[in-house]
């Protein structure tokens, strides 16, 4: 089995262009391709791992990748898959991101003379004269079609600005510019951006001509990506000081049934062999599948130590013993107690358990947080200071969600 082989098995590809042709030069190592993070954050989260973990796999097969960095497109913001306009961010917010994203790829890829490369698209966007854009790549869109693509469909309900309708000719202009400066021959992306994706190919055949092979294949990443990235109101970070390497384990974990099993095929490297196996694993087989699952992407991010620590201190936390030891932890200082303790929301928000306080007194009244294996049932309550003559108390918020907090 090849490597395109491989993506197609573990339900990775949505919709390709020349195909055949995409097929022979990623299973002949021979393809130059690139996938785009905007900068929006200072980390990348789970819902990045799809691409982070296909960019691996074909390293692996020979190919090279480009990871491309949207210094450029950030300023604009993708209008995607939004309902509202992004926040605008200063350059300088931007380059910060873009540091943090790399040192996070590094992880994965492997950067280096004939390897993988990184590049930024503030180098050519931030530099581009407006008329001659206009002059050179305008008169190659149809209005007309833009406005039929997915990506605008739900904004315009709302209202699209100018600033964003804007969006598909810079990105399509970032495949253009990387096909004829840095040889990239293929673009990977979300199967949501299929449009801006098209957009780029078909900019590169009018303006090279139709014999400019530029290939475009996008990933299953609208609905499933989407979906890992987000959990209870919070990102899943890769970055451990945001997302613990135990909350994140936790948060694989905790994956519904009916995902576990794609997830483990589409982003571990565990041998489909040993993944079609699991196929008919239910019940009880399936949380050890959780557990499998966890463990490899826990491993990938933060490294088999953090991953074997997150696995004994959850099942020690599950466990008779209820040992504490890796569990995530927040210190308090003096000041956030009052003479008789402290109050249970404060300690969800200062745990960073909950984002409002009116998150809080919801979990609270449904029956959600327990301190000390007691559950909590008024808004009102305090943690008395005598609970800590151990040193801590141990909230859990939900069935699986368990936090120290220590005084």
């Amino acid at each position: 089995m090849g490597i395109y082989e491989e993506l197609v098995a573990r339900g990775l590809i949505a919709q390709v262009t020349n195909e055949e042709e995409i097929r022979e030069m990623v299973n002949a190592g021979k393809a130059k391709f690139y996938i785009g993070f905007d900068c929006t954050a200072d980390s990348l989260t789970a819902g990045h791992f799809m691409a982070l973990t296909l960019m691996k796999r074909l390293q692996m097969a020979g190919n090279q990748p480009i990871a491309l960095i949207g210094g450029g497109t950030t300023m604009i913001g993708d209008p995607s898959g939004r309902t509202d306009m992004r926040k605008m961010l200063t350059k300088e917010d931007i380059q910060h991101n873009a540091d943090c994203f790399k040192r996070q790829m590094e992880r994965f890829i492997e950067f280096g003379e004939g390897k993988a490369q990184m590049v930024n698209n503030a180098e050519w966007l931030l530099n581009l004269n407006y008329v001659e854009l206009l002059r050179e790549v305008g008169a190659c869109f149809s209005v007309n079609n833009m406005l039929r693509a997915e990506c605008y469909k739900q904004r315009m309900e709302k209202g699209l600005s100018f600033l964003e309708f804007n969006y598909m000719i810079m990105q399509s202009y970032d495949f253009y510019y990387l096909y004829k400066n840095y040889g990239c021959n293929m673009q990977f992306g979300g199967d949501d951006q299929w449009s801006n994706m098209l957009g780029g190919t078909e900019l590169i055949r009018k303006k090279l001509g139709k014999d400019a092979h530029a290939m475009t294949i996008t990933l299953l990443t609208d609905s499933q990506g989407n979906k890992m990235g987000k959990t209870a109101g919070n990102a899943v970070w890769l970055d451990a000081d945001k997302t613990s390497p135990y909350d994140f384990y936790q948060y694989w974990r905790n994956v519904a049934d009916s995902d576990v099993l794609k997830c483990i095929r589409m982003l571990t490297f565990l041998p489909l062999e040993e993944i079609d196996k699991m196929d008919s694993w239910e019940g009880s087989e399936l949380n050890k599948a959780k557990e499998i699952l966890a463990y490899e992407l826990t491993a990938l991010v933060h490294g088999k130590e953090e991953a074997e620590k997150a696995q004994s201190a959850a099942k020690s936390v599950f466990g008779a013993g209820g040992n504490s030891e890796n569990m995530p932890s927040t210190t308090l200082s003096a000041e956030d107690f009052a003479d008789e303790g402290i109050n249970i929301i404060d300690a969800l928000i200062k745990a960073e358990l909950v984002i409002s306080r009116g998150e809080a007194r919801r979990l609270i009244e449904q029956g959600g947080v327990s301190v000390d294996n007691e559950k909590v049932t008024a808004v009102s309550h305090i943690i008395p200071a005598s609970d800590f003559e151990k040193g801590y108390v141990i909230i859990k918020k939900g069935k699986k969600v368990f936090h120290k907090i220590i005084k």
